[in-house]
């Protein structure tokens, strides 16, 4: 904030305390350094993976490259298995549990799954402490695996639901074609958000919606399927925005507690894109806030504008 970065305002309001940042590792690296991490803790081999999704946000590497399969590559060596890309901005991690989860059901052949998350946002499209004013983007990366032979946690259910018609509020005034990306304009939500003030501003109504009322409809669903209730909940893994957002889209719909939320971590991290809710169950486990018999409640909130969230249970102490 010294230097004049991050926005006074901004800060007051996010209550963010510091923001991870990486300046030059690329994205990739960090994805299977987590990816290695993750295997080795499973005590899962190369041979029991049968996939690999990797969840970007922000862009990797060369364009026209697969960065999933440079993943699979550094971290299970030369295994003949897909390597697959899950584009779905911050819900990305948890889309493609529940596409694990759905591949190991249909397929009795598959033991594990291994999802990797990350991203390195010190790029010159996008200025991470303005590019909106409901977070800061911070560098990071997640990897999880889902097996069929157990772990420490079991996924009792997971799932998602959207509000299409609010896909304009983060498209804004900018053309389909040619891509943004392509012509060297940076990326600028706060400038998307002020072109539908304008509009309304002349008449132009843009989708009204609160994104409470979606974040509840999904959980509620997701708990029932889980047959667990919010009280049963003993933390919340969620998205590292600003305190205001979570408190205004999360926290007062579900009528969660302070002690159940992860705020005091996510406030030292920022949002990590994907990873942001497998980082938290890693600080979960790790400092023993949560244990067995514990239920962690996933969510996450995407453009699109989309709500994803999975219920899961300690099973055993985290090793």
């Amino acid at each position: 904030m010294k230097r004049g970065w991050y926005d006074e305002g901004n800060r007051i309001h996010s209550d963010l305390h510091s923001i991870a940042v990486s300046a030059d590792t690329p994205a990739p690296d960090m994805a299977f350094q987590a990816a290695a991490e993750a295997m080795k803790r499973s005590a899962h081999r190369p041979e029991d993976v049968a996939a690999l999704m990797h969840c970007p946000v922000h862009y990797q590497g060369p364009d026209t490259w697969s960065a999933p399969h440079y993943i699979l590559h550094e971290t299970l060596g030369v295994r003949a298995v897909p390597a697959l890309e899950i584009h779905h901005g911050c819900n990305g991690m948890l889309s493609a549990l529940r596409l694990a989860a759905a591949q190991l059901m249909a397929d009795p052949g598959s033991t594990a799954v291994l999802l990797t998350a990350a991203d390195n946002f010190s790029t010159p499209v996008v200025d991470r402490w303005r590019i909106s004013s409901h977070y800061v983007l911070a560098d990071g990366a997640s990897a999880a695996l889902l097996s069929t032979r157990g772990g420490f946690a079991e996924l009792l259910a997971v799932g998602s639901a959207s509000n299409p018609a609010a896909e304009v509020l983060h498209r804004g005034g900018e053309p389909l074609f040619p891509p943004s990306i392509t012509t060297g304009r940076q990326v600028d939500l706060e400038s998307r958000s002020r072109y539908w003030a304008e509009q309304w501003a002349n008449g132009v109504t843009p989708p009204v919606f609160h994104l409470g009322d979606l974040v509840t409809e999904t959980v509620d669903r997701v708990l029932d399927e889980a047959g667990v209730t919010m009280a049963g909940i003993a933390r919340i893994a969620h998205s590292g925005v600003a305190l205001d957002q979570l408190q205004n889209g999360i926290f007062d719909p579900l009528g969660i507690t302070d002690a159940q939320t992860v705020w005091d971590f996510s406030r030292t991290v920022g949002h990590c894109g994907a990873s942001d809710q497998i980082l938290a169950l890693d600080h979960l486990v790790t400092t023993g806030a949560v244990g067995p018999g514990d239920h962690v409640l996933l969510l996450a909130v995407g453009v699109g504008i989309e709500v994803g969230c999975a219920v899961i249970k300690i099973i055993e102490e985290y090793r």
